[in-house]
């Protein structure tokens, strides 16, 4: 008895240790959060296996985060290894410039430049012979750590995400962890070359894509499943208000067809035990302390939506079984769905018309 007596305080004393040693090797500073309401996959979300029917086109390398097409007509994507690549439908690809950086959202603008969201660099101007401009890396005097995704205006303004000031795109997985609200959006003026904060305190701002006639802007915070959306024109001008409230994945890239559809894209879906960890900040700061792979969330269920002007659902795509690793963005050109990833060597096509 008193040998097992021994093992049980030892096997006690080890884990109290190793609880001890996760939570002061930690790197994140959890706070208490309420999560937005979970609908779950019924009604408007109904599960179904509509992307299991899409096509692949093979690229050269992992990552092919956000997708946009140039005025040459070629499909244009940011890599992992920061290869920005130009492709085609018949297969067709080469390699157009490298940041150096981590590209993620991607647009065109009016002078044929490609602007870039680039993680580690700031936001990019890249011109058709692959030279690069920094357009901005700093707002008030500070740099800025993670450069998401970006819209551009009709007048040339640049509407860009900054996704939190706590943690560089390496270490991302830790800012959801954490949950601290220090995601923003900001704007870029390429006539005044200002940079201005205008929604802060967002939960990992992410996808951005102005509405019609450029009468608001959507942001998405990907840590609490909401898309938020600050209005630019009318008698709301300067007011924020919650476009949807709780969605039932992580919203990654949003997208704005041109025809009164908003795509959304989604990088996993949510998990009710960690929504009813918000509120445990020891629990969360403990499981920082462990290798990320081990917490990092590993799903093969992806989705995309398409929401109207009102946010009703008008299209919901599943496959719950997908080779597509971290679904990150959808974009709409003709009747096909090019569908961006953080972790396949394939860009994803969906036909609508099918």
């Amino acid at each position: 008895m008193k040998i097992l007596i021994k093992i049980v305080s030892s096997l006690f004393c080890i884990i109290f240790i190793g609880i001890v040693y996760l939570y002061f090797n930690s790197p994140i500073r959890p706070v208490v959060w309420q999560p937005s309401p979970n609908p779950g996959f019924s009604g408007s979300f109904e599960i179904n296996s509509a992307l299991s029917h899409i096509e692949k086109l093979d690229i050269a390398d992992i990552g092919p985060e956000d997708i946009a097409k140039g005025p040459d007509s070629f499909l244009y994507a940011g890599l992992r290894n920061g290869t920005i690549i130009k492709f085609n439908e018949f297969g067709h690809y080469e390699n157009f410039v490298n940041t150096e950086g981590q590209p993620l959202g991607l647009e065109f603008d009016t002078n044929g430049n490609l602007i870039v969201a680039d993680a580690d660099k700031g936001l990019l101007s890249i011109n058709q012979q692959g030279q690069i401009t920094v357009l901005t890396d700093s707002v008030n005097g500070k740099k800025m750590q993670f450069v998401d995704d970006l819209d551009i205006a009709s007048d040339g303004t640049i509407w860009f995400s900054d996704a939190t000031t706590r943690y560089y795109y390496n270490d991302s997985i830790y800012s959801f962890l954490e949950n601290r609200a220090t995601g923003r959006l900001l704007s870029y003026s390429p006539r005044t070359n200002i940079t201005k904060i205008h929604l802060d305190n967002l939960h990992f701002a992410n996808g951005v894509a102005l509405g019609p006639d450029d009468q608001y802007v959507l942001i998405n915070e990907t840590a609490n499943s909401n898309i938020r959306r600050l209005w630019l024109k009318g008698e709301k001008k300067g007011q924020d208000d919650l476009f949807y409230n709780g969605l039932p994945g992580a919203p990654d890239n949003i997208s704005y067809n041109e025809e009164g559809i908003f795509w959304v894209a989604f990088a996993g879906i949510r998990i009710p035990e960690i929504d009813a960890l918000a509120d445990n900040t020891l629990i969360r700061r403990v499981i920082g302390g462990l290798p990320k792979d081990i917490f990092t969330p590993k799903s093969k269920h992806v989705f995309i939506v398409g929401l109207d002007f009102n946010g009703n659902v008008i299209y919901n795509f599943h496959d719950t079984h997908s080779d597509i690793q971290t679904l990150t963005s959808v974009n709409q050109w003709g009747n096909k769905l090019y569908i961006g990833n953080l972790a396949s060597n394939f860009v994803a096509i969906y036909n609508l018309s099918k």
